[in-house]
């Protein structure tokens, strides 16, 4: 076997304050095709602190994928979106903004600041399953992400 025969866990980063969602992205992604671990963390503080690797993250992964919602406590995912796309080591990392916001000015500033993708979280079950499932498909099946 060689080193492209070995499969690299995808490391997805899930920054989501509602136990609903996270509990079904959870599934979805575990039911996934594609082997990956999540990482959960439910507020935007919690969040950078995760990304720079600082107490109580000092070993945690840098995500290959980030999962952003905007409205989170203790800092919004706009905040944390700026953080991580004016940080060096961090801003290569894709963020698909997964959010329940259709207002265009979150929109509109989501991608000023780099969002790679917006996606509005469905209501319905089915239709947010089939949500995950295509960000799955699309971000860690067809898209070449970079190498840390």
């Amino acid at each position: 076997m060689n080193s492209a025969d070995v499969v690299k866990t995808v490391e997805i980063l899930l920054v989501e304050d509602n136990p609903g969602d996270i509990r079904l992205t959870q599934e979805v992604l575990k039911e996934g095709r594609i082997q990956s671990r999540l990482n959960v963390v439910e507020d935007g503080e919690k969040a950078i602190a995760f990304l720079n690797r600082i107490e109580p993250y000092l070993h945690a992964p840098l995500p290959d994928l980030v999962l952003l919602d905007l409205n989170l406590p203790r800092r919004n995912g706009l905040e944390v979106l700026r953080m991580i796309k004016t940080n060096e080591t961090l801003r290569h990392i894709p963020v698909v903004v997964f959010t329940t916001s259709q207002a265009k000015e979150d929109i509109k500033n989501a991608y000023n600041l780099c969002a790679n993708c917006y996606i509005t979280k469905p209501i319905d079950l089915e239709q947010f399953v089939r949500s995950v499932k295509s960000i799955e498909d699309f971000w860690l099946t067809i898209v070449k992400l970079p190498q840390e």
